[in-house]
């Protein structure tokens, strides 16, 4: 049996104009509708992928007034219906007033046939992207996958969560690179949710934090009595990640005696605690960080080869933010939905100037930068919209090295302001196109050339 087509809804009073219409696109199944009324039935009964519609509808054909109550409808329904719609009236103002209440795109009368079936053709092939991302991130939620806990639109970081994915139901030791603050501990607990010992405890233990002479008893445990002030017996970060998953972060800050009790457990997989004589057997898997050179540290001594061989079955860099263009403003606008919830109810959005600042800031410190600079905006903000001084950030940004090749350095160049736009505008092609001074069919051109995902 065939596929059955895709439904379009005409909206269109003019009878004429409906005949064309409906035989002009053989590739969907055209359902008409001349009235409020019959629209709405129609998009209850049809569900229609893509809707276009004539403002200019009975009893108001001569304005828009009853095009807008059909357009509003739509999107209180079905919000995620493609509206395209038409209008022969002050069709700039009635075009940009319809895009804010929530259409897709516009044309205007008299209508060209081939062009109105190219804005459908995409409006489809749109909606069906969103439907199918809405069903994977449905899926995510379920599996409990990485990809549930990151919040990205960054190719960059998608490859490290498809990585995590292919990982994460292996019993692999497994160690993340990256620089402080991107998120390492977020992505360790992903390797954990992701695999078969969800069931078990998490435990995190930031080696660096804890003095040289305590971190041996915090890993693998002590008996009572086995030092001053050992009034009872205590299990070890080790062992109470048994059936789960123990991440040890700053792994490069751990001591050349303790490295070797650490390898001795991975290759055996048994501990004894401090002042025990029992070995005890403990099945813990092991996911470390660290923003350190560990080759380097092992060149000159300081780390063992043969732990980071075993620590390392599986290396996973991780970018930076200022490696993960258009991420910084999508991670902005998360972090003050939270703190303005918490902290200062009346701060809504970011200014324009403030938008700009994050996307030319370098984010040294990465996204815990970037959380802290947001929570103190929210709370010092006085507006509605957290501004550029709020955040402190001057949006001059240091000129890097010059790129001697100009191809490359204008590709390189609409790549970032693309992607840039596409976070800043959710996603939202005509919005993106709008940003960016360009059509929606040169825009579209630009995605394919660089291979950009909507």
């Amino acid at each position: 049996m065939a596929d059955a087509k895709p439904k379009l809804l005409i909206v269109e009073d003019d009878e004429g104009l409906q005949a064309q219409l409906k035989w002009a696109y053989d590739n969907y199944e055209v359902v008409i509708a001349g009235n409020r009324e019959q629209a709405l039935a129609a998009l209850r009964s049809e569900e229609p992928t893509v809707v276009t519609l004539d403002l200019g509808l009975p009893p108001d054909p001569d304005g828009t007034t009853e095009g807008f109550a059909v357009l509003d409808a739509i999107m209180a329904m079905k919000p995620d219906t493609k509206v395209v719609v038409a209008s022969g009236h002050g069709a700039r103002e009635s075009a940009l007033q319809a895009i804010e209440r929530g259409a897709y795109d516009f044309y205007q009368k008299p209508v060209d046939i081939e062009q109105l079936g190219m804005i459908v053709d995409r409006a489809h092939r749109l909606h069906t992207i969103e439907a199918e991302n809405r069903r994977l991130s449905a899926k995510v939620g379920e599996d409990q996958t990485v990809l549930g806990s990151m919040i990205t639109a960054a190719p960059e970081m998608a490859k490290v969560a498809r990585t995590i994915e292919r990982v994460a139901p292996t019993n692999v030791s497994a160690m993340l690179l990256g620089a402080s603050g991107t998120g390492k501990e977020l992505l360790a607990r992903g390797v954990h949710e992701a695999s078969n010992r969800r069931g078990g405890a998490f435990v995190a233990i930031n080696c660096a934090a804890i003095p040289e002479n305590l971190l041996e008893s915090e890993l693998f445990g002590h008996e009572k009595g086995a030092f001053t002030g050992a009034v009872k017996t205590n299990e070890g970060k080790i062992e109470l990640a048994h059936g789960g998953t123990l991440f040890l972060d700053e792994v490069g800050d751990i001591p050349l005696p303790l490295q070797v009790k650490l390898l001795r457990f991975l290759q055996e997989r048994v501990i004894e605690r401090i002042g025990g004589r029992k070995q005890i057997a403990v099945d813990t898997r092991i996911v470390c960080a660290t923003h350190q050179n560990l080759e380097a540290m092992i060149a000159d001594g300081s780390f063992r080869e043969d732990l980071f061989y075993r620590l390392a079955e599986i290396v996973i860099k991780i970018p930076t933010l200022s490696e993960r263009p258009g991420d910084a403003v999508l991670l902005a606008k998360h972090f003050l939905t939270r703190f303005s919830a918490e902290m200062n109810p009346q701060v809504k959005g970011f200014a324009p100037d403030a938008l700009s600042a994050i996307d030319a800031w370098t984010w040294p410190g990465n996204v815990r930068e970037l959380e802290n600079r947001v929570k103190r905006a929210v709370i010092m903000a006085d507006a509605k919209l957290v501004t550029a001084e709020d955040l402190d950030l001057d949006s001059s940004e240091e000129d890097g090295d010059l790129a001697l090749n100009l191809k490359q350095a204008r590709e390189e160049a609409d790549r970032r302001m693309i992607r840039k736009a596409l976070a800043r505008s959710q996603g939202n092609i005509s919005n993106t196109a709008k940003l960016l001074g360009i059509s929606r069919p040169t825009l579209y051109d630009l995605l394919k050339q660089y291979d950009l995902q909507t």
